[in-house]
């Protein structure tokens, strides 16, 4: 522990931090023996983070773990919207790293399904965190917290991978050839390194790169819609297949949207709820079809759970959906044996 007096400035305990961990970056040998030293900064000031010194060392104690989740060799200033990182949720956080390195993840695949043939067209693959204490994990309960920490990155290019890594292998095994779609977070999406990242894996793993789908949001591409125009040709260059994730809940500008390099666009299952009883939801809905066919964009429906669902979509023109009405996210040897059992060609019967 550090007591500094008479600094309550933030800029000079930022540059008493940053000295602090310059010196002791510089620590590389004691004694003969070569060291790799690690310093994490929690700072919380007096009387603004803590009247007493118990609120002021545990103000310090979760600021000092909140730098040790970004990376170590950091300092963190204490503020209140930390106190929401309870020790349940710093011990999550911390567990995300182990994870990564433990091989923890999982992959989970959702059939996507032709509207005309009931036959299995592509998956979807999602993301699952087999927690040692915690049992298997959805990414309700964990991306946000990656996001946060920065491992979103590490952690989608581990999935990246995995994906080209298990098609070829289906492939190998002699499965049909079929499309494989992958969400991309909000960072991973502005990572100046994604092309060439994405170009290295598909060399290493011997991919097709027309096998992979990348899943953007429209308020992804929307922030900055030029750039995002750059980025999607360039993905589209390679091979890589783009699909509009959870469309209608964003703002997209339809001029924009025709200029999207785009391949399916997908209705977001909050449409799709409520059909056929929503008279608003079955316009929206037919309108989204007819748009998207206009553009030359195949139209995927998530989401659907009843069969009545799937009648508006049909008759609505659209061309695939997934959902539990076919089936949930499954897990690889699970999909294998759906594959080769024929689908789920019944459902449209």
């Amino acid at each position: 522990m550090l007591l500094v007096e008479e600094q309550g400035d933030p800029a000079a305990l930022t540059e008493i931090a940053r000295k602090l961990l310059a010196a002791v970056s510089e620590l590389r040998k004691i004694d003969g023996h070569e060291l790799n030293v690690t310093l994490s900064i929690g700072i919380c000031t007096y009387p603004a983070d803590g009247r007493d010194s118990r609120a002021l060392l545990a103000g310090a104690d979760i600021a000092m773990y909140r730098a040790k989740d970004r990376g170590r060799n950091r300092f963190c200033f204490y503020s209140a919207e930390l106190q929401s990182h309870t020790p349940e949720t710093l011990a999550l956080e911390a567990g995300l790293r182990h994870g990564l390195e433990r091989g923890e993840f999982r992959v989970y695949y959702q059939p996507k399904i032709d509207m005309r043939t009931g036959s299995i067209t592509g998956v979807e693959a999602l993301l699952r965190w087999q927690h040692p204490e915690k049992g298997l994990l959805l990414p309700e309960k964990f991306i946000q917290l990656a996001e946060e920490t920065g491992l979103i990155i590490p952690i989608g290019l581990w999935t990246l991978r995995e994906v080209c890594e298990r098609s070829k292998a289906w492939k190998d095994a002699g499965l049909p050839r079929m499309p494989i779609a992958v969400n991309l977070s909000a960072s991973q999406f502005r990572e100046e390194q994604l092309v060439p990242q994405l170009a290295e894996i598909l060399k290493s793993t011997g991919t097709d790169s027309d096998i992979l789908e990348l899943e953007i949001t429209e308020s992804m591409v929307m922030r900055d819609p030029d750039e995002a125009v750059k980025l999607m040709r360039n993905l589209r260059a390679m091979g890589v297949r783009l699909t509009i994730d959870d469309f209608g809940t964003g703002y997209s500008s339809l001029g924009y949207l025709k200029l999207f390099p785009i391949n399916n666009l997908k209705v977001d299952r909050s449409f799709v709820r409520d059909l056929p009883h929503s008279r608003d939801d079955v316009a929206i809905t037919r309108a989204v079809i007819a748009m998207a066919h206009s553009l030359e964009m195949n139209v995927i429906a998530e989401g659907v759970e009843l069969r009545e669902q799937l009648d508006v979509l049909r008759k609505e023109g659209c061309d695939e959906f997934q959902g539990y009405l076919c089936r949930p996210p499954l897990a690889e040897e699970d999909l294998i044996r759906f594959i080769r059992d024929g689908g789920t060609r019944g459902t449209l019967n």
